[in-house]
């Protein structure tokens, strides 16, 4: 899942090295910077981003940068942002959780910290859409006629719904190891070896499965599951159970150095 956000921060040189951290990480949209609180204010309730990184503790103090920006937030917003303190003060951080920010990132910013943080974010994502799944339907034919009606599920498995000219196939989003491109259609494979065709593009697959699907290649959109091996020197992964292996691109190595992360912070024995 992608995260629009804006930086908030007196120091330029400090916003930019923030936003080369960030910008290393696909799934981190770069929307815009501020450098005083009025300009950041301005921006979070025009463009409503999904996370703000946040300088509490400005070199200017006449940028009025501080936690008191949260209060304000909620003034105005029906849903607030979820902000991450961005400083060099660790003494900061008691006050600032009273203020339930979402983390709370040390200066000078390190890689592993933003790794943390989008698995965070991601698990607090798939926690929530547990609580309430909805179905997603994708049409294979024309949506001329095709109406959805919003049922809501709590604790069911998602469902996908391939509709191609009256035929409705359901697949359980857990039974997928693996989704690839082909032009204009992507073939979704199952555990169990099965293939089937869904006249959606990749990026639309992208755009609607969330964790644990992520997206390692143009071409490849993975079930993080149904990883059994990962080999950095070849670029490539291995799917569970199988003899397939999948290219990973340079393009979206942060994403394999998630899963790498995440596989190690489970019940994990390294030998």
């Amino acid at each position: 899942m992608n995260y629009s956000y804006i930086i908030i921060d007196d120091d330029q040189e400090s916003v930019l090295k923030t936003k080369a951290m960030a910008d290393s990480f696909s799934e981190l949209d770069f929307i815009a910077s501020a450098n005083n609180y009025q300009d950041g204010l301005s921006l979070i309730l025009e463009h409503t981003p999904q996370l703000v990184f946040l300088e509490i503790d400005p070199t200017d103090k006449k940028s009025n940068l501080s936690l008191a920006l949260i209060n304000e937030l909620y003034r105005y917003l029906k849903i607030v942002p979820k902000i991450i303190i961005t400083t060099k003060k660790s003494e900061l951080a008691f006050e600032a959780i009273q203020y339930e920010v979402t983390d709370y990132l040390l200066k000078p910013l390190e890689r592993i910290t933003f790794v943390k943080l989008i698995l965070k974010l991601n698990k607090s994502n798939q926690e929530s859409e547990n609580q309430s799944v909805q179905p997603i339907v994708i049409a294979n034919e024309s949506p001329k006629t095709v109406q959805h009606q919003e049922i809501s599920y709590r604790e069911k498995p998602l469902i996908l719904c391939i509709k191609s000219y009256g035929d409705y196939r359901y697949i359980d989003a857990n039974d997928i190891a693996y989704l690839q491109a082909d032009n204009n259609s992507t073939d979704i494979h199952l555990s169990n070896g099965e293939m089937i065709t869904a006249f959606k593009t990749l990026k639309h697959f992208e755009s609607v499965l969330t964790y644990p699907f992520i997206r390692i290649h143009n071409s490849y959109i993975v079930n993080r599951t149904y990883i059994s091996r990962i080999h950095s020197g070849n670029t490539v992964c291995y799917i569970k159970n199988t003899t397939t292996k999948l290219p990973f691109s340079k393009s979206y190595k942060a994403n394999i150095d998630l899963i790498i992360s995440e596989f190690s912070n489970e019940n994990y024995l390294e030998i």
